[in-house]
């Protein structure tokens, strides 16, 4: 077997490994998605969708712009342009513009927006309490994951800025 060989049986086999990783993690999403619809299904809340829950959940307590929250690498621009509208009119959240740049509006949960995130802060601690009751996951291996998840992030993060 020559060197050449064996170099491209490991990138395959990187590779695959790698095409796994993201299939896992397109998986996870969507399946976080289902769950906190079916939680919202549970509890009689029917006005919402999983992604706007999940962004009522992001704003927590903080007044922000959509631009920080696409700054912060959760939302599309339009997406979370047209969730914000949506939360805004179905009474999810309060918009206000900007004193300083009149072209920004901030927004910043309502008390039905509130139960909504808590709602959702409920159900993770759920999660995070039965992963580890039941010994899924353990602290150090939710540490690996999320410093293996981190440098992926950077890395894809470093290939957008500086490749194209």
């Amino acid at each position: 077997m020559n060197m050449h060989s064996t170099i491209s049986k490991s990138n395959e086999t990187f590779m695959g490994q790698y095409l796994e990783a993201l299939s896992l993690v397109e998986r996870l999403h969507r399946l976080l998605l289902d769950v906190i619809k079916d939680e919202f299904e549970r509890v009689g809340v029917l006005e919402i969708n999983a992604v706007q829950a999940l962004l009522l959940f992001n704003v927590g307590e903080n007044e922000v712009t959509a631009g920080e929250l696409k700054s912060r690498g959760y939302y599309q621009g339009s997406n979370v342009s047209y969730n914000l509208k949506k939360l805004v009119d179905m009474g999810y959240m309060h918009h206000q513009r900007c004193e300083i740049d009149r072209r920004s509006v901030r927004v910043k949960l309502t008390e039905k927006g509130r139960h909504v995130s808590d709602t959702v802060t409920d159900l993770f601690e759920r999660h995070a309490e039965g992963l580890e009751k039941r010994a899924v996951l353990t602290p150090a291996d939710i540490d690996e994951i999320n410093i293996s998840l981190r440098r992926v992030e950077r890395y894809w993060t470093d290939q957008i800025r500086y490749i194209y």
